[in-house]
Order: C-alpha cells, then structure tokens, then sequence
C-alpha cells in the first residue's frame, strides 16, 4: 500500500511541477454527467481535473514547495485542475461552469508558487485571453509608429503637390474682329 500511495504522490508532484497553476474546488455535489463535461470543457484549454486523497495531496504540495496555508484548504471532497497553458482561460472555464451549475465551489489556487483566495481566481478570469492580452499590447505597441507614419505621409503629400498655380502671364491683347478686318481692309 505504501508503495502504491509514493507512486501517487509521485505522480501528482509530476502533475503539480509541469503545471504554472493548481486551483482547488470543492464538488460536493456534482453529478458523474456534469463532471465529465468540465473535464471536457478544460480539455479545450489543455487544463485537467483530478480527484486525490487530500492528505496525498498535502504531501505533493510540500515536496512542490507550495505555501504551508494550502494544507488549511485541503479538506472535504476537493478535485485539482492543473494545466499546461492558459490559467485565465481555465480559471473563466471553472468561474462559468459554477454560474450554469452552481458547483464546483472554488476554495484555492496557487499561481506561481504564490497562494490565491477564490476572489482572486475569479478576477483571474475576469481578465481576457491571453490572445486578446497579446493584441492589445500590439495596438498600443504599434500607436506610436503609426502615428509616425501619418505624419510623415502628411508631409510627403505637401511636397509633391504641385506649387500654388502662379499667376497666369499677360496675354497680348487681342484686337476687335472689326479692327483687324478694318486693317486687312485697308
């Protein structure tokens, strides 16, 4: 038994390593139907749900180096969502499964070593895609040379147009038809 529960742990340390973030959700509750679509749902995002034995996952959580308050939150029927991508995605994919089914209650997460209340997990995401991030730091990135190239096209434009029309040169003057018949005449 004790050589089962290392490869446990072993496992789940793997698990905990590969993945940026580890939230906590309790899913007292959650019907085996309703389970199997948030586990397809945060396969979308490549985030995956797991149910460990709070205590095995005490022991991972040390040997990762996870904060000691997380031990405080390991208790009743908990399921981990780890992921090798996007925590905002996934953590909006849990924030929306909860508002269409009420469960799974988020209790924890831990971001970068550092631990997360539930609160924080929802602005998590309440932020927008990493790709929409990644837009508008391109938008902002590209305003300056933009406008740049405006200015230079403005002043291109100025150049080559032509000069104001200078003022037409006198013409002769044109005799009458009559005075020049008259001359002809003559």
């Amino acid at each position: 038994m004790k050589a089962e529960k290392t490869l446990l742990i072993d496992d789940l340390l793997r698990r905990v390593n590969a993945s940026p973030f580890l939230f906590v959700v309790d899913y007292t509750g959650l019907k085996v139907d309703k389970f199997a679509e948030l586990r397809k749902r945060l396969s979308a995002v490549s985030a995956e749900i797991h149910v460990f034995k709070n205590n095995l996952v005490k022991k991972a959580a040390e040997k990762a180096g996870y904060p000691g308050d997380l031990s405080t939150h390991l208790t009743g029927q908990s399921a981990y969502v780890t992921g090798a991508k996007d925590v905002c995605a996934t953590a909006k994919i849990l924030k929306n499964f909860a508002a269409e089914f009420e469960k799974p209650v988020m209790k924890v997460g831990v971001l970068d070593g550092k631990l997360l209340d539930a609160s924080a997990v929802k602005v998590l995401a309440d932020l927008p895609s990493r790709e929409a991030l990644l837009s508008q730091l391109l938008g902002v990135l590209q305003a300056p040379a933009s406008a740049l190239a405006r200015v230079l096209k403005a002043k291109a434009d100025l150049e080559s147009a032509p000069a104001e029309a200078a003022p037409a040169e006198a013409a002769p003057e044109v005799a009458p038809v009559e005075a020049v018949a008259e001359t002809v005449a003559a």
